[in-house]
């Protein structure tokens, strides 16, 4: 791994939903080891660690610096694994780059889940001062109360203290002047993103008033308190938190049930749904999560365009019953018979005038069956 990256653990298919993971402070990726596994079944799971934490180096940070400094960081880990577009959950100081993407950066973050977390962190003070002294003394004397300050009751974690013990006291003391510096409540009207709001209302770090805050200021949040949760909650209630996300991280087949509806009409798709059973349930989930509600949903390209490419390949590849489906798609996506014809007459030059042959019977089935409704 080299030293200019955050070190990171990847799971899950890497044609799958990239979805990124921030830890809080003191903690390294093993904070999500009970969550991460499970949402690697359906996404491209990235956790990072802080600079200094884990694997990451310690010279990735230095003194005075900036949540922006670290999302700054998580940006070039996204691009250095060629993810463009990400989803992204983070627990207190993860979750605060993750806002703070949101406001800066709402071009690459698909939806939002703030966890443990707030817009700010009690002013500059204590941040400070925690600093001044980590950097004196080293991290002993935190170390002491991490588990009063991280988990509800008597529940431990020996792997996240652990984290505590050998995190580098310079890098750390730099996490804290990040919280210190850290203010996005005037901000926080901006965010676009799909965001989840979820609070531990044991949590004595981050108590619910602070979600509360981020949930009553962000458009169309979702909030989330959990009982019997702390600081660390995807720790200590992983079942909980893998509930909210998959809720949460749904969206995406919501959103492709939209758009392949508006594409291919509810008749179709209500018989697609109708011929379901439960041995093609996850094929069906698959092509409106990933086929709809990724590649359709993608603004690079215009919807029109898709069309044009799209019975080019069913062409190419004698998918004629597609083809059908994709004519009308086509129809309404805004293409008019010429242009589709002239889609197909192209296609009689890359693809072979028996397929074009074909494709022409086939759309011109299709664009008569229009005229005569």
């Amino acid at each position: 791994m080299t030293e200019k990256l955050l070190n990171h653990r990847a799971e899950g298919p890497v044609s799958a939903p990239p979805l990124l993971l921030g830890p809080s402070l003191g903690t390294s990726h093993a904070l999500w080891d009970k969550v991460a596994p499970e949402l690697s079944i359906t996404h491209r799971v990235v956790r990072w660690d802080l600079p200094g934490h884990g694997g990451s180096a310690a010279g990735l940070i230095a003194p005075g610096a900036t949540v922006a400094d670290l999302a700054d960081l998580v940006l070039a880990l996204a691009d250095s694994l060629g993810i463009e577009r990400f989803a992204y959950a983070g627990v207190s100081l993860g979750g605060a780059v993750g806002l703070h993407l949101a406001v800066h950066h709402p071009e690459r973050v698909d939806s939002l889940a703030v966890i443990c977390s707030s817009a700010h962190f009690n002013g500059r003070g204590p941040w400070e001062e925690r600093a001044e002294r980590v950097r004196r003394e080293g991290l002993g004397w935190l170390v002491e109360s991490a588990n009063s300050r991280w988990f509800a009751g008597d529940f431990t974690v020996p792997e996240l203290v652990r984290d505590h013990v050998e995190a580098d006291p310079e890098a750390y003391a730099a996490c804290c002047d990040a919280l210190a510096a850290f203010d996005l409540r005037d901000r926080l009207t901006e965010i676009s993103a799909r965001t989840l709001l979820v609070a531990g209302r044991q949590d004595p770090a981050t108590p619910p008033p602070h979600l509360r805050e981020i949930a009553d200021a962000v458009p169309g949040a979702t909030l989330v308190e959990l009982p019997g949760a702390s600081h660390l909650a995807p720790a200590q209630c992983p079942e909980a938190i893998l509930t909210t996300l998959r809720a949460h991280l749904d969206g995406g087949a919501r959103r492709g049930m939209q758009v392949r509806r508006e594409v291919l009409g509810d008749p179709h798709v209500d018989r697609a749904q109708a011929r379901q059973t439960p041995f093609t349930a996850r094929f069906q989930d698959f092509i409106s999560r990933y086929a709809w509600g990724e590649i359709w949903t993608d603004p690079t390209l215009s919807r029109r365009e898709r069309s044009m490419i799209t019975l080019t390949a069913l062409v190419a590849h004698g998918h004629y019953d597609e083809l059908a489906m994709h004519v009308r798609a086509a129809r309404r996506n805004g293409l008019t018979p010429e242009e589709i014809g002239a889609v197909l007459l192209q296609t009689a030059v890359y693809c072979g005038v028996p397929a074009a042959n074909s494709a022409f019977a086939t759309a011109q089935r299709v664009l008569a069956e229009e005229t005569e409704g």
